[in-house]
């Protein structure tokens, strides 16, 4: 916490009341019961005055619906089971989170991230930290608590301020949260909201994981040189040479973790060409009927998510019986388990965002506000480029009060990826506009769940450091990849370049 004295610096005292007011805040799963109360009132007094607006598409006029009417009422109960297990992102989550948590527990993940940042020669090593911070993303929340510390450890060992590392580190993890090589766990949750949220203005419209993965790919380069440069130029020299008693080693990736790898490499291989056979043939099994693979409703656009289960399933299993991590099966069905039981904060989260997105759905009030939203912006003229960085920013605000990136686009997505379609923009590409807002100011929020960890961590090498401390570190990172990030969105507009596979940037 931040000290209230009366010296305190302009900066501290922003820093200090957005901490305030985001620990007023009640947690996630209370704020999505409040919503939807707030829903129902809302329902019931927008139906009193009969708003209406015609939809631009179908020309049917759409009116407010009062669910604290007798039937609205007797929906709330009959189908509150149907609205948790229908939750787009729920099933999707569950499923890929069984293979990636196998893949963390066995060790994989952790030894993976360790073997490429010691292997990187010195020159290149921030960099290193910074995209290894990156594609720890693939498994969550992984990259927290083994990347960042190792962060620390690896420019200790070098010479370096270890909180250098450890500022990269985090950079990497947390600031780039969104991008990577690889399909994550964040692209089914996220696209399971956006496809909610469309399907308001348009019932049939599908969004698979894939949609973002261009701009995503691209991203990942230019979050990591962007992040080099920053810790290089700004935060380098700002904490000059360390001159502290904390003496590291770099513990040697051991030759049973290297054996793990190359099993684990060896069983991806084979798992890909297996998915090639399905995939490459004209006729594979996973193409549609017609021969398409990515375009329309296919069986790999709607297996991706036990697809990416697999592709850490498999693996992990590998690593876990070369190093004898895994044993038997019944260690398998417990590293499931334990991977179930970590997620039961998200499940509960899944029931009462579930519940806020349906009475938002039968309400028609998304509907409305979206229609009326755009038509009101194209009436002031306010679209194009100028409206979608606007949004970018009005993301990254109001991801300093609420972290959790599926709880904020749960909330935002009903009414920005509606009204952006009536301007023309796909869901997919408000998406992607999102992500860039939700993932830079992720570094610089004391509300992010890991924030404490992260000033722990710190404090091995600097017992003083505090929360203000941290974030000042941080925000030249949370400046310069909000800058160059959308620099790179806007290049992706101007040439309408693909975002990802059944991704388009207009509606």
């Amino acid at each position: 916490m931040l000290s209230n004295k009366k010296d305190l610096s302009l900066t501290d005292r922003f820093l200090n009341r957005i901490e305030r007011t985001g620990n007023k805040l009640p947690h996630p799963v209370i704020l999505f019961f409040i919503l939807s109360a707030f829903v129902l009132v809302l329902s019931w007094f927008v139906s009193l005055f009969e708003v209406a607006v015609t939809h631009p598409g179908t020309g049917e006029t759409i009116r407010a619906i009062n669910l604290l009417s007798k039937n609205g009422i007797r929906r709330i109960f009959t189908e509150a089971v149907s609205n948790f297990t229908g939750f787009a992102p729920l099933g999707v989550v569950l499923v890929a989170m069984l293979g990636v948590g196998i893949a963390e527990k066995s060790g994989l993940i952790a030894a993976v991230l360790k073997k490429t940042v010691l292997s990187a020669p010195d020159k290149y090593i921030t960099a290193v930290v910074i995209f290894a911070g990156i594609m720890s993303n693939i498994a969550s929340d992984a990259g927290y608590v083994v990347l960042v510390p190792l962060g620390a450890v690896i420019f200790a060992a070098k010479g370096r301020h270890p909180l250098v590392g450890l500022a990269a580190a985090f950079a990497g993890v947390s600031g780039g949260f969104s991008a990577n090589l690889l399909i994550s766990t964040l692209d089914p949750l996220l696209a399971g909201l956006s496809q909610e949220a469309a399907q308001l203005i348009d019932s049939g419209y599908t969004i698979p994981p894939t949609v973002n993965y261009y701009f995503m790919v691209a991203s990942t380069f230019i979050v990591t040189v962007i992040g080099t440069w920053v810790t290089e130029n700004i935060v380098a020299p700002r904490f000059g040479e360390y001159k502290g008693d904390h003496e590291e080693e770099l513990e040697e990736i051991s030759a049973e973790e290297n054996a793990g790898i190359k099993s684990a490499l060896i069983w991806l291989g084979i798992t890909l060409v297996i998915i090639l056979l399905m995939t490459v043939p004209q006729n594979g099994i996973l193409r549609s009927d017609e021969g398409n693979l990515i375009m329309g409703s296919t069986p790999f656009v709607g297996g991706m998510v036990p697809l990416i289960a697999i592709f850490f399933l498999v693996p992990g299993l590998a690593y876990g019986r070369k190093t004898g991590s895994i044993k038997n099966s019944d260690d398998i069905a417990k590293y499931l388990d334990e991977t179930m039981a970590g997620m039961g904060g998200y499940i509960t989260l899944a029931f009462a965002a579930g519940q806020f997105v349906a009475y938002f759905n039968w309400s028609k009030l998304g509907t409305i506000l979206a229609i009326g939203g755009a038509d009101f912006l194209q009436a002031i003229n306010f679209t194009g480029l100028p409206l979608i960085i606007l949004f970018i920013v009005v993301a990254g605000f109001i991801n300093l009060f609420i972290g959790s990136a599926s709880a904020k686009w749960a909330i935002m997505a009903p009414v920005f990826v509606p009204m952006l379609m009536q301007l023309g923009y796909s869901p997919e590409f408000a998406q992607m506009a999102y992500r860039i807002g939700d993932s830079t100011t992720n570094i610089i929020t004391p509300l992010m769940p890991y924030f404490a960890i992260i000033i722990a961590f710190a404090k091995k090498y600097d017992e003083d450091i505090g929360i203000g401390t941290l974030i000042s570190t941080m925000v030249p990172y949370s400046i310069a990849f909000m800058i160059g990030w959308t620099i790179l969105l806007i290049i992706w507009f101007v040439f309408n370049l693909p975002i990802g596979p059944g991704g388009v940037l207009f509606y």
